[in-house]
């Protein structure tokens, strides 16, 4: 894939529209959504609940298919992707990071990581020495051998950025990374996210209605009834 398109925003949406339902029953949830996303950048989707922007990133990572409007994500017009093409092109290029950390309970931390490329056909025992180089990277070294339930929070979600990074994707998409932590542990996660997944060939799209941790977004789209509200671009403070 290399720096193709690299000049170009890695999320291009133009007036994308979406509804759920039928008849009297149907409800536009995205109504002409405009946004970009930038390698290099953290953007943030801020928005109340049933705002829409969780159907959006749905739609960003190819999940939902939009009902109007075009979607381009890192060159390619999702509407253009048939159903195998769709998950092939995620597993290669994008990378997930849940509220729920969905970490399988019966694999260690290292196998855990290793799932995206044991999905891609790579072989077990050089899949699972990537993912504890990875684990070691972001200090997780001396528990790549350790059940998630023996994890705290905080090491289970340093699992999950490595399960998101392992395949090297040009797109992470987080959904409310720090809604069931407290201020402190936010913060924390947010400083691991910038420290590990922001990159030149990289953009980190992240939903949320977690104002405690703007300082960290390079740009802010704020979401309310299906519409973009305002899109402010900042600097961030230095860390």
């Amino acid at each position: 894939m290399g720096g193709a398109g690299m000049s170009q925003p890695a999320v291009v949406c133009e007036r994308v529209e979406k509804s759920f339902g039928s008849g009297e029953q149907r409800l536009r949830v995205l109504r002409g959504i405009d946004l970009t996303a930038n390698y290099g950048e953290m953007t943030f989707l801020l928005g109340p609940s049933g705002s829409g922007k969780t159907t959006l990133l749905s739609i960003i990572a190819g999940i939902l298919r939009a009902d109007g409007g075009t979607v381009r994500v890192l060159d390619r017009d999702l509407a253009r992707l048939r159903n195998g093409e769709g998950a092939k092109f995620r597993l290669e290029n994008l990378g997930f990071v849940f509220q729920q950390f969905n970490l399988i309970p019966a694999l260690t931390a290292a196998e855990n990581a290793a799932v995206p490329l044991l999905a891609a056909g790579a072989r077990r025992k050089p899949a699972v020495e990537r993912a504890r180089a990875l684990l070691a990277d972001l200090g997780m070294g001396h528990r790549a051998d350790v059940l998630p339930s023996k994890l705290s929070g905080g090491e289970q979600q340093r699992v999950a950025f490595a399960r998101a990074l392992i395949q090297d994707p040009r797109l992470v998409i987080c959904d409310e990374p720090t809604s069931a932590l407290d201020g402190a542990a936010g913060r924390h996660v947010m400083e691991l996210l910038r420290n590990v997944a922001v990159s030149p060939q990289r953009a980190v799209v992240v939903v949320t209605h977690d104002f405690r941790i703007l300082e960290f977004a390079d740009r802010i789209a704020e979401i309310d009834d299906g519409v973009i509200q305002k899109i402010e671009t900042r600097k961030r403070e230095s860390s």
